[in-house]
């Protein structure tokens, strides 16, 4: 059984997002990696251990584990304040690659209702996400 703990979670949260179409992009992991180097709540986190965290995700995915049931790991191990955060980190993996298939819609759905994050919130997140990825 694997144990999350706050930077696991968030990590989860887009790497679940990643995977949910079976590829993972290097455009995806890229921005993972970006994401972990540069944003505050990462801030005490030591990204050395991004590669062997992003695989027990990965793992926890293959393992017998149903989706719902790693989304409420990750809700079990996040404050309340950071859900809302989770769901924008995951909607920022699913456009970084500037394709969104079904999986990736279903999966964000998924973490929004597991998260509690409520319709206007989550379009206002999605809608940024789209906006700081889009591509001319």
């Amino acid at each position: 059984m694997t144990t999350l703990n706050l930077h696991t979670a968030l990590i989860s949260t887009m790497v679940i997002v990643s995977a949910a179409d079976r590829e993972m992009t290097d455009r995806e992991l890229f921005t993972i990696g970006e994401i972990v180097r540069t944003l505050p709540v990462f801030s005490d986190y030591d990204e050395d251990h991004l590669p062997g965290d992003a695989t027990t995700c990965v793992d926890m995915l293959n393992g017998d584990q149903a989706l719902e049931e790693i989304v409420s790991k990750i809700r079990a191990v996040l404050p309340k304040k950071l859900y809302d955060t989770a769901y924008a980190l995951a909607c920022d993996i699913a456009v970084s690659d500037g394709q969104l298939s079904q999986e990736e819609l279903r999966m964000l759905e998924m973490l929004r209702h597991g998260l509690d994050v409520d319709r206007l919130t989550a379009a206002a997140i999605e809608r940024g996400a789209a906006v700081r990825f889009i591509r001319v």
